[in-house]
């Protein structure tokens, strides 16, 4: 059976279809010329989240250099605790919901710990406060660990069943001591003597030698 030949009008005339799929593919590659660049990369500042959150953690458990010199971080005019300050008094709940208070530990040492569950460092450093607690004890060692904001659901297990410590944890709900003493980055630890001034400040990760190092000045006095 013979086909007849096409007009000319008739091969001139393209399907509906096909026009739509063309210049829905034209619409796509202006866009990605346009756009593309952007989408690719991300929300500029944030081209590789995970290796900002691994740079912060190696910032904090880096090498164990010895602390700055307190009076080179802290001032009072930017309202952070220094070393001669005395300490600001605060009442927070322990994890049975008991108040403690620091002024109830006046004429004793005391540590201040922030910390949190989730902070490696925080992790390698608990066993050497636990090892000063215990070597220090009967000097009337007080070490207070303030978690950031967290459940004593969460923060029980954690300190008592996995770490194995001793000494007394209290929850910083919404870090307002934290903020009052003017800590940004954790483990930081405030050591402060029996007539609650501040003999030292430190920012990090310490070794148990530090630890020792700062309680020779606080237990002094």
């Amino acid at each position: 059976m013979h086909t007849p030949p096409s007009s000319p009008a008739t091969r001139g005339q393209r399907h509906p279809l096909l026009v739509l799929l063309g210049f829905t593919l034209l619409g796509l590659a202006a866009a990605m010329l346009l756009f593309g660049g952007p989408l690719l990369r991300g929300p500029e500042g944030n081209a590789d989240p995970a290796a900002g959150l691994t740079g912060d953690i190696l910032e904090q458990a880096g090498e164990l250099a010895p602390a700055q010199p307190a009076s080179d971080v802290y001032n009072l005019a930017t309202g952070v605790v220094a070393v001669g300050d005395n300490a600001p008094d605060f009442i927070l709940s322990d994890l049975s919901g008991r108040s403690v208070r620091l002024s109830d530990y006046r004429d004793q040492p005391v540590i201040i710990n922030f910390w949190a569950t989730w902070c490696p460092p925080c992790r390698v450093e608990m066993p050497d406060l636990q090892r000063a607690f215990q070597k220090y004890a009967s000097e009337g060692l007080v070490i207070l660990a303030l978690d950031q904001n967290e459940p004593a659901e969460t923060v029980g297990p954690f300190f008592y069943d996995e770490m194995g410590l001793s000494f007394t944890p209290l929850l910083d709900i919404n870090g307002a001591v934290a903020g009052m003493y003017g800590v940004f980055n954790f483990p930081t630890s405030v050591f402060v003597d029996g007539s609650g001034q501040v003999t030292a400040v430190h920012r990090g990760l310490m070794t148990f030698d530090q630890i020792e190092s700062y309680l020779s000045q606080t237990l002094s006095q």
